[in-house]
């Protein structure tokens, strides 16, 4: 990551939509006009256009529609998130390679991004399908030092601040199914891994992935996902920029995470699970080892554990488990 590219971008982005003049550019990187010019030149090669105007400078225009790195880090600096962080073109999985980066000793939090992965996953160990197609793969590496005990609400806390964030950016209210994933009328659109290693009674490193599918194609799903995938540009009816997206979001999730260390969290998690709850008042069966219990969603209480009313009418818990929408009549 060219630091003076990054300084070019953070003062543009900082700016908008207002110009910068040369002079200004010039006199904070402390080098020639020609020389920022130079270097415009080279993020130019890398999908950026500017716009510039006589006696008031440059603006940003036409920004790259595929992950950089240093585009990201120049939107994070501009609103104070500034956060490390690593974009890939292809890799095994973002949760793998921040779990090797924090057993190698790499300061937390960091951040994780690939434009593709090989071998994504969810839970139990499903693959996600993890092309290259204008989406999001990401996680974070944190090292929490809090009891196991507090851990049980973090996903659900992570996936209602997406949530917002995501019906913030792009119009429309996203839903959560639980425990992890991201859906719109039952089509999913992304969906959250945690993964942590405790040592004694500390958990001590914590990977937080999330895939989100941001502009993949309607026609570019396999057949088995094509009628119960989706994507927020499907869902928006529009492209979203994928890189101010990523910066949001990696400023919502660092937000987010200081909320739950802080235990902030805790009077707010079941009033917001209550406005992306997509399962609530719906007939569902849970899988859990080899029981499958009938009944119907009644939101999740304070420990993050699903809330079913079973068809004899007794409320039931659990912390852990499959669900499934069952059809009516």
């Amino acid at each position: 990551m060219s630091q003076t590219e990054l300084v070019i971008l953070r003062e543009l982005t900082g700016a908008a939509p207002d110009f910068v003049s040369g002079a200004a550019l010039a006199r904070r990187l402390g080098m020639s006009r020609v020389a920022v010019w130079q270097y415009m030149e080279k993020l130019r090669a890398q999908g950026f256009e500017f716009e510039g105007k006589k006696s008031q400078g440059y603006r940003l225009g036409k920004r790259p529609d595929h992950l950089h790195a240093t585009f990201i880090s120049a939107l994070l600096e501009s609103r104070k998130r500034a956060c490390p962080l690593t974009v890939l073109d292809t890799v095994d999985s973002t949760n793998d390679e921040a779990a090797r980066q924090l057993a190698a000793g790499r300061p937390a939090p960091f951040v994780v991004l690939a434009r593709e992965q090989t071998r994504g996953r969810g839970r139990f160990g499903r693959t996600w399908v993890s092309g290259d197609h204008g989406n999001l793969y990401v996680s974070f590496g944190f090292r929490p030092h809090v009891s196991p005990q507090r851990m049980p609400t973090f996903t659900l806390w992570m996936g209602v601040s997406i949530c917002e964030l995501v019906s913030t950016l792009t119009g429309v209210t996203a839903g959560l199914k639980w425990p992890n994933d991201i859906v719109f009328d039952g089509r999913k659109a992304g969906g959250m891994l945690t993964e942590a290693r405790i040592d004694s009674d500390q958990m001590r490193d914590l990977v937080f992935g999330l895939g989100l599918n941001v502009n993949q194609p309607a026609g570019s799903w396999p057949n088995d996902l094509a009628r119960r995938a989706t994507s927020l540009a499907a869902e928006a009816g529009k492209a979203i920029d994928l890189n101010h997206f990523a910066a949001a979001l990696i400023g919502r999730v660092l937000l987010a995470y200081n909320q739950f260390i802080a235990g902030a969290h805790e009077a707010l998690l079941l009033d917001s699970w209550g406005r992306h709850d997509s399962l609530r008042d719906r007939p569902v069966a849970v899988l859990n080892g080899t029981q499958r219990i009938e009944g119907t969603a009644a939101g999740i209480d304070a420990q993050g554990s699903l809330l079913l009313r079973d068809k004899r009418g007794r409320m039931q818990r659990f912390s852990a488990g499959e669900v499934t929408l069952e059809k009516v009549g």
